[in-house]
């Protein structure tokens, strides 16, 4: 018997978004992780609406991001991006981050490790 998990292909919009309570207007799909067979790497799509955001916040992984369409203000430690498509993000574990949209939707892919996770917001 093999231990080798199945490869998976199905639309990203199969995938039931998960409201972010802390946010406005803004969800997240997982759309490849453990439930697929992967032990490394969690492959996530954001989706802001138009005005959404995300307030100051940590997680304890670190994140790599691609801004698929929309644009945003990015508020990484101290320093503010606006990003739009094709842009790309690194924002390593533990430094505060923000996102406010200024022209939605503003959806990215965020790939982070698979390991324990937890958002803290940070008074600004």
């Amino acid at each position: 018997m093999s231990t080798t998990p199945a490869a998976t292909v199905r639309p990203a919009d199969s995938v039931t978004p998960t409201v972010i309570p802390s946010g406005r207007d803004a969800a997240f799909r997982v759309l490849v992780g453990p439930q697929q067979g992967e032990t490394t790497f969690v492959l996530r799509r954001f989706t802001f609406g138009a005005g959404g955001g995300m307030p100051l916040h940590t997680n304890l992984v670190e994140h790599q991001q691609y801004v698929l369409r929309g644009r945003a203000r990015i508020r990484i430690a101290d320093a503010v991006h606006e990003v739009g498509a094709d842009d790309t993000l690194f924002i390593p574990a533990g430094v505060p981050h923000a996102y406010e949209v200024v022209d939605g939707p503003f959806e990215f892919i965020c790939v982070v490790p698979d390991k324990p996770d937890q958002v803290t917001l940070v008074q600004p």
